[in-house]
C-alpha cells in the first residue's frame, strides 16, 4: 500500500480489490465547508459521491447503488432499510439515535460510528462559555459599543462582577470521557470537582456523590449524560431550585437534558448566575425559543459546535476512513452493528 498521509498511521490507500465500489456521503455539509482533507475516505472507494445536505425526499435516489453510506444527522429508518442494502453504514458522529440499529442488524447491515474526536474541541467551548459568563465578556463588550468606555470617567469600567475560577466548585454530570476531561482542565485551573451520581442513586460509588448534593454544593454545573429515558428533563425546576444563588449552568450534551422553560424562568428570576448552552431540544430551534430572547439575562446559547474545531473534524474524518479500512479487512472497529 503506497501512503497517502505519510506518518497517520491507518489512512493508506487501499488497493482496489479491498475499496468500495460506491461510498455515498449524505450530508457533507454538517461536517465541512471544504476545509478538510477528504482523501482518508476517497481512497476506500472507486467513485465517491458527495451530496451536501440530503432531505427525506432525496434520500432513496442518494444511496441508491452505494456501498457504504457516510452520514451524521440524516436519519435511516426500518422502511429504508427494507428497501436498501449497502454494506456498511458509517455514522460521524458517536450518537446512533437517528439510525434503527435493530433494522440494520435485521437487514444485514453494519453500523460504525466514531468516538473521542471532539474531546478537546469540547472542554475547550466549555470553559470559553464559563469564562465568558464568569467576567461578564459579552455585557462589557456591548457597554463598550454603546459608548460607556468613552464616557467613564475612570480607565476602565466596573459595571458587572467578574469572578476567578480558581476556588470555585464545578460539578460534573455524567463522567465518561468528556466529563473526565472537563474535570481534569477544572482542576488544573484549581477548582473543587465533584462527580455526580446519577439521579435517584442514594448510594453514590466511590468518590462520588448524591446528584442533589452536587447540583448544592456546586458554583458551576456541567452537563456530559447521554440523553436517555432517564435523563431527559433532568435539570427541571427541582433540579435549578437546588442550585446555588448565582451558579452557572454549562450545557455541552444534549438540549433535551434541560427543562428550557423551566431554565429560561430561573433566569429571569436571577436564581441563577447564567447559563452556557451549546445545545438546545429542537436545532435548528424555532425563532421564538424561550432561550433565545434577547432580553433575557446572561444566556449565551451557540448553535451546536462545542465538537467542531477544524482539528476534531479532520480527526472525524480520519476515523471514518479507519472505520472503512477495518471494515475492507474483515474486523469490526467501532462497530455498533
Amino acid at each position: 500500500m503506497t501512503p497517502n498521509h505519510p506518518g497517520k498511521p491507518g489512512l493508506q490507500a487501499a488497493p482496489a480489490a479491498v475499496r468500495f465500489d460506491t461510498i455515498a456521503a449524505l450530508d457533507l455539509a454538517t461536517l465541512t465547508r471544504g476545509d478538510l482533507d477528504l482523501t482518508p475516505i476517497e481512497c476506500r472507494a472507486n467513485l465517491f459521491r458527495r451530496f451536501a445536505m440530503t432531505h427525506p425526499d432525496r434520500l432513496a435516489a442518494h444511496a441508491r447503488g452505494a456501498d457504504c453510506l457516510i452520514l451524521n444527522k440524516v436519519r435511516l429508518d426500518a422502511e429504508f432499510f427494507s428497501r436498501h442494502h449497502p454494506s456498511l453504514v458509517c455514522l460521524a458522529a458517536t450518537g446512533s439515535d437517528n439510525i434503527d440499529l435493530d433494522a440494520a442488524r435485521s437487514a444485514g447491515v453494519a453500523v460504525t460510528n466514531i468516538r473521542n474526536y471532539c474531546t478537546e474541541s469540547v472542554v475547550q467551548h466549555v470553559f470559553s462559555l464559563v469564562l465568558a459568563l464568569r467576567t461578564h465578556l459579552l455585557d462589557y463588550h456591548n457597554r463598550l459599543l454603546s459608548g460607556a468606555w468613552s464616557r467613564s470617567p475612570t480607565f476602565t469600567l466596573l459595571d458587572y462582577p467578574i469572578a476567578e475560577l480558581q476556588g470555585q466548585t464545578l460539578a460534573i454530570i455524567g463522567y465518561g470521557t468528556l466529563g473526565r476531561a472537563v474535570a481534569a482542565q477544572a482542576r488544573q485551573w484549581g477548582m473543587t470537582v465533584l462527580i455526580s451520581e446519577r439521579r435517584g442513586h442514594r448510594a453514590p460509588r466511590r468518590e462520588r456523590i448524591e446528584f442533589e448534593a452536587a447540583l448544592a454544593r456546586a458554583d458551576i454545573v456541567s452537563l456530559h449524560a447521554p440523553l436517555t429515558g432517564a435523563t431527559r428533563g433532568l435539570i427541571d425546576t427541582t433540579a435549578l431550585r437546588l442550585m446555588r444563588p448565582g451558579a452557572l449552568l454549562i450545557n455541552t450534551a444534549r438540549g433535551a437534558l434541560v427543562d428550557e422553560q423551566a431554565l429560561a424562568q430561573a433566569l429571569r428570576r436571577g436564581h441563577l448566575g447564567g447559563a452556557g448552552l451549546d445545545v438546545l431540544s429542537a436545532e435548528p430551534p424555532p425563532a421564538d425559543h424561550p432561550l433565545l430572547d434577547a432580553r433575557l439575562p446572561n444566556c449565551i446559547v451557540t448553535p451546536h459546535i462545542a465538537w467542531a474545531a477544524r482539528e476534531a473534524r479532520q480527526r472525524a474524518i480520519e476515523q471514518i476512513g479507519m472505520n472503512i479500512a477495518d471494515y475492507l479487512a474483515g474486523g469490526s472497529r467501532n462497530r455498533l452493528v
